[in-house]
């Protein structure tokens, strides 16, 4: 079972090795990497040619990172496809062929675990670690999503959900894992330990007005869906991630 990973970047030179190396280490070698670049100008290019696993690197400009994971789902050929951000690694190198071994009953579609976010300077040193659960549709009603970065699809069920919605800033991947988890009710599997470290400041936490308009993106992820959510999804999850904002 061929895993394609794909790693969008632009001027990652601070931080692409170690998602490089993270993937190069893995004990699982039946593994596709593609770099989906945006025109960088730094060393990011450079470092990358220093890693010959990489099976194909392309760098033009685009729409942003959704735009980039969108090329490298359309260029991907392996049997399941999961992405890792270019400041973001996997935690040891065990990680896919757990991930292989969950793929082995043909009756999951979809792979997702627990993930570590850490500080930006220090890899071991953690934040917070988001514990995700079982998998259960009712619990999308009350705030829940799976980390989008151990999430793991088998490809054919792209050809299905269809892609990244362009026109969502920085919930586009929340709401393609509710098209697909919750609208398709596509099977899941929950392993159950941390498989990522994310550096801490993503997106839609940069600040507070990001984290306004995520929430107002998250809305109108179950909108364009036709779900209605509960009154918790609408209100009480943006309300408690706000708070959790302001007194980090």
């Amino acid at each position: 079972m061929k895993i394609s990973i794909i790693t969008a970047t632009y001027n990652s030179s601070a931080t692409v090795k170690d998602t490089l190396t993270c993937i190069r280490d893995q004990q699982y070698k039946d593994i596709e990497h593609i770099i989906v670049d945006g025109a960088s100008k730094d060393d990011t290019l450079d470092i990358v040619r220093t890693f010959p696993h990489v099976a194909l690197c392309v760098s033009e400009k685009d729409r942003g990172i959704y735009d980039a994971m969108n090329k490298g789902i359309g260029m991907a050929t392996g049997e399941v496809i999961g992405i890792l951000n270019s400041d973001d690694v996997y935690i040891d190198n065990a990680v896919l062929a757990e991930v292989a071994a969950a793929f082995e009953d043909p009756s999951v579609m979809t792979v997702y675990a627990d993930l570590q976010y850490v500080y930006a300077d220090d890899l071991n040193r953690v934040q917070r670690t988001w514990k995700s659960g079982k998998f259960k549709k009712r619990n999308f009603y009350y705030g829940w999503m799976p980390p989008h970065p151990t999430f793991f699809v088998r490809r054919e069920v792209y050809g299905k959900s269809g892609l990244f919605n362009l026109e969502l800033r920085s919930a586009a991947d929340y709401e393609l894992m509710l098209r697909i988890l919750l609208k398709l009710d596509m099977p899941a599997y929950y392993l159950p330990r941390v498989i990522v470290k994310m550096r801490a400041g993503g997106m839609s936490n940069a600040s507070l007005s990001n984290r306004l308009r995520a929430n107002k993106e998250d809305r109108l992820a179950w909108k364009l869906n036709n779900v209605r959510p509960y009154f918790f999804t609408l209100y009480l999850k943006p309300l408690r991630k706000i708070y959790q904002f302001i007194i980090k």
